[in-house]
């Protein structure tokens, strides 16, 4: 076991998070930490740290296993190192190997004393024990795998926002590799290619992971163990988060079941208590069965915590058949250039979804979509009856900071009571006294997800949604796509959570080479779209490698390698003059210069097919097998150079027998 809780009791105050837990974490295990908001899960991960200690029972940790933990707090660290510098600190014992070796160099420059050349030497074999020499290669590849460009390595960590400063700060941990990583929403600061990145590097991470998400792509992809907090207690499921939906339905049925059971059985004996307590003959009974009542132990009644409250979006007017059109419209800042002549429109009952990688101006676009962003070029037109509601966390400061919640819902003109309104804040995480709270006081967080319910009460056949989810509980993000599925009016949103745009969308759209790209389908449709061009696009390449591959060698043939001539020399001329041991020679060296042909014809074909295996996306974008293909390469590459030298030495013996 590498840590874990034993009947661990956590209380803040009055309120109990956790009652005699219990929860062991084993190496290799990957495990998803969820429940809903306020439940507990990011005080579990501290407790865990050590950052808060238990009310009773015991924090179990080895005191060999290291732990790495990524949370939202880490973002108040700030420094004027580049983001390279900052990702390499991981590597704390190799960075002071590294000086100390720097300093002994100098050191042996001046004195050229022996038992300092020996210290030289056993801290380089040291620091090549430790990989010291691939840790910059080794770094540069994970922050690229996070989305980070070349030319930003040697930035200033500080110039960044607090979402790419959570991805260096990512890359660190990784790098880092402890034996137990505890992730809390590791990908809310994440687009799709990184979080795809994510999965796949961490999928091969030899040490245990324990991760809080809303995002169930990837706990599904991830994890193949969930642990939930439910009911101040800890429920463990053996699978991945498909799994223990529907497990959970299964033990919620049977312990609804057994609750309504032991009703039954306690109203009875409640009503032979009532029936036989007045009379003498039977008060011992009656005695004794409230005994019995008050030692029962009690069934939970299994409803959940939370009502699901429909969303309800209501719209007004029908709008005509094209809600917006852009037409040649182009937008670049300085150089950076976003889209160029791009003509595109949205349709009445589009669900569009707008993804893709960050910095390619998905935001931007939205915005310009709803009117809020200029461009350089181009035209941009409404259609008829269109009634828009855009959603984007920036633009908060259309809320009235002097109202409550309740007041800024009740503005909305939504023809809700306040009862309804009510109900929809639950949905949005302000249950009870919250939606009494001033607008003022609220979190960032807090006040994206009041903008968000505005949204859904608005009148809009129209909506524009940038990353509505960020904010939400698995409860609450269930709750809306059953509501923009349901919803009559047209979409498009901007979201980096597959699940969500997968139950969303009817289309997809993609920035590619500065022009919207539209795909007709589904996100799952869209996948395996996105795949077959990769394969299709693989094979090409493979196809022309192995026709560039045999025309090189028919060049070569003709005139570069004079080995590729010999045959057509050694063939015909055997000079009679040679003696039997000089021919008999000749003969070996002659079958052994044919030998390597066919040996060099294999290994080119098979350089060829390892070459090709490098730019296919199922090998570069899997780490482990892309090195194992390289490894293989290099291999095949150095083999070859081998036998080309053998064979042109053995065609120089065959000259010079045959000119004896």
């Amino acid at each position: 076991m590498l840590a874990g809780l034993q009947n661990v009791t956590f209380e803040f105050g009055a309120r109990a998070i956790v009652e005699e837990a219990t929860w062991h974490i084993q190496p290799g295990e990957r495990i998803g930490l969820i429940g809903y908001n306020g439940t507990g899960k990011s005080t579990l991960l501290k407790l865990l740290v050590g950052e808060y200690q238990p009310s009773a029972g015991s924090v179990e940790r080895s005191r060999t296993t290291s732990v790495g933990y990524l949370h939202q707090d880490l973002l108040s660290f700030d420094t004027n190192d580049s983001i390279l510098q900052v990702a390499l600190s991981a590597f704390e014992k190799v960075l002071q190997l590294e000086k100390e070796i720097e300093a002994l160099g100098i050191e042996l420059e001046k004195t050229g004393d022996e038992k300092t050349l020996h210290e030289y030497s056993d801290k380089l074999h040291e620091l090549e024990t430790l990989g010291g020499y691939n840790i910059h290669h080794q770094t540069e590849e994970v922050l690229q795998g996070l989305g980070f460009a070349n030319a930003d390595l040697n930035r200033p960590y500080k110039e960044f926002s607090g979402g790419w400063r959570m991805r260096v700060l990512l890359a660190k941990m990784i790098l880092q590799q402890p034996d137990l990583l505890l992730m809390d929403e590791p990908t809310n600061h994440l687009d799709l290619p990184s979080i795809e990145w994510l999965e796949k590097y961490l999928l091969h991470y030899q040490g245990s992971v324990v991760i809080v998400s809303h995002d169930k792509y990837f706990l599904n992809r991830m994890v193949t163990k969930i642990v939930e907090v439910y009911q101040q207690q800890l429920h463990i499921y053996n699978g991945n988060y498909d799994y223990y939906e529907k497990e959970k339905a299964i033990r919620v049925e049977m312990q609804q079941k057994a609750y309504e059971n032991q009703q039954d059985y306690i109203r009875q004996n409640e009503r032979l208590v009532e029936r036989f307590r007045a009379k003498a003959s039977k008060a011992a009974m009656a005695q004794s069965i409230m005994k019995k009542l008050d030692k029962l132990e009690r069934i939970e009644d299994a409803e959940i915590e939370r009502p699901n409250i429909r969303i309800n979006f209501r719209v007004d007017k029908t709008p005509g058949k094209v809600l917006v059109e852009l037409n040649n419209v182009s937008k670049a800042f300085g150089d950076n250039v976003i889209i160029e002549n791009s003509s595109i429109e949205i349709d009445r009952g589009d669900k569009i979804a707008l993804i893709g990688a960050n910095g390619k101006g998905k935001s931007t676009l939205l915005r310009i979509i709803a009117g809020v962003e200029s461009f350089s070029v181009g035209e941009r037109k409404w259609g008829h009856n269109v009634e828009e509601s855009f959603y984007a966390q920036h633009q908060l400061e259309a809320l009235n900071v002097n109202n409550t919640i309740l007041d800024e819902m009740k503005e909305c003109g939504s023809q809700m009571n306040e009862l309804e309104l009510r109900g929809l804040l639950g949905c949005f995480l302000f249950s009870g006294d919250d939606a009494d709270k001033k607008i003022k006081i609220l979190s960032g967080g807090e006040k994206a997800r009041v903008a968000l319910a505005k949204v859904i009460v608005s009148k809009a056949n129209f909506l524009m949604l940038d990353e509505p989810t960020n904010h939400l509980d698995m409860h609450s993000c269930d709750l809306l796509i059953d509501a923009l599925t349901k919803y009559e009016g047209s979409i498009i949103l901007v979201s980096h959570d597959r699940y969500f745009v997968s139950k969303t969308a009817n289309k997809i759209w993609e920035i590619v080479d500065h022009e919207i790209k539209e795909f007709k389908g589904g996100y799952e449709e869209w996948v395996a779209w996105k795949e077959r061009m990769a394969k299709q696009e693989a094979d090409r390449k493979k196809a022309e490698a192995g026709g560039e591959n045999q025309k090189s060698k028919a060049k070569n043939q003709k005139s570069n390698e004079p080995v590729k001539a010999a045959p057509v020399v050694v063939k015909p001329v055997v000079n009679t003059a040679i003696d039997k041991d000089a021919k008999k020679e000749l003969q070996k060296v002659q079958k052994q210069f044919q030998q390597l042909e066919e040996q060099i014809a294999k290994l080119n074909a098979k350089k060829s097919e390892l070459e090709a295996s490098l730019i296919d996306p199922a090998i570069y974008s899997d780490k482990i097998k892309f090195m194992e293909a390289e490894k293989s390469f290099k291999k095949a590459a150095d083999e070859l150079t081998g036998l080309n030298t053998e064979y042109e030495k053995v065609f120089e013996r065959i000259m010079e027998l045959e000119n004896k």
